[in-house]
């Protein structure tokens, strides 16, 4: 089995970014992230006219896109990147139709492997081809990272959580686009979280859309899941950077600072017992 992506003592914490916004800049920007102890790079290739993306993160594509983001260009950079990572593991996010759809499934899943990604997230796959996207991945080593919402049916919610393994599943908050809060609440996901968990044991659980703020991050950490995935608001950030004139590294790291100034602990750990300090001989 391979390493979890989140660490089983702490919440975790995943950051989304769209790959080539800011054009030149995605490597400076990894090694921010790591540096600051987060998890997970979520990093997409950008796509045109995501259906279920805000305005910010759209913006952040079409800029992307303008300046000749590919699926060969980020995997070209994340070959470079990945051995100069300590923590962070990269997630690379593609839409079939814009950067999968005239491809070979097991040839590319061995080319994202072997740039470093350690799961893939295929956006929009349609269901008759995700049983060839699935042996694929699994005769590349690549774990995926799959979808659900709370009001997913049950056997959706089983599906989603047993093809999970070696990433995790990535709970959409609500319907409705990148951005926005659920109503009820983040903590209000806790027994969808459970029903993931009671279909596969062990099963990492991801929460996203409207994670924007320390608030929501303590709010994810109650419902039980194991980390939270900041999107809109880190997107925002560059955008806003680069409007202005400012550096994208700087605004990106404050971003951080705000949203964990200590990490909090997870629930069922925060009352473990200190483990003895070792008196050096």
């Amino acid at each position: 089995m391979p390493e979890p992506l989140f660490p089983a003592s702490e919440f975790g914490l995943a950051v989304f970014l769209n790959a080539g916004d800011p054009p030149g800049r995605l490597t400076d920007l990894a090694l921010t992230l790591d540096d600051a102890g987060v998890d997970v790079l979520e990093l997409a290739v950008p796509f045109p006219n995501s259906p279920t993306d805000g305005p910010v993160i759209r913006r952040s594509a079409a800029r992307a896109l303008t300046h000749g983001t590919t699926l060969d260009t980020v995997l070209a950079e994340l070959t470079t990147l990945t051995p100069r990572l300590h923590r962070l593991k990269t997630v690379l996010l593609a839409d079939w139709s814009h950067s999968l759809r005239h491809r070979d499934p097991a040839a590319c899943a061995r080319q994202i492997a072997h740039a470093g990604a350690a799961a893939l997230l295929v956006h929009a796959l349609p269901p008759r081809l995700r049983p060839l996207w699935q042996h694929a991945l699994e005769q590349a080593h690549l774990p995926q990272v799959t979808t659900c919402y709370p009001a997913s049916t049950p056997e959706t919610l089983t599906a989603a959580a047993r093809g999970a393994s070696g990433a995790y599943v990535y709970l959409v908050a609500h319907y409705g686009r990148s951005g926005t809060a659920p109503g009820a609440g983040h903590r209000a996901l806790a027994g969808t979280v459970t029903a993931l968990r009671a279909a596969a044991p062990g099963v990492q659980v991801a929460v996203g859309f409207g994670v924007k703020a320390a608030a929501d991050l303590d709010a994810v950490a109650g419902s039980g899941a194991d980390a939270a995935i900041v999107g809109s608001a880190a997107v925002a950030r560059l955008e806003d950077a680069q409007r202005h004139g400012h550096d994208p590294v700087t605004q990106l790291r404050a971003l951080l600072t705000e949203l964990r100034p200590p990490r909090p602990a997870r629930p069922d750990t925060a009352h473990a017992p200190a483990t003895p300090a070792t008196n050096p001989a």
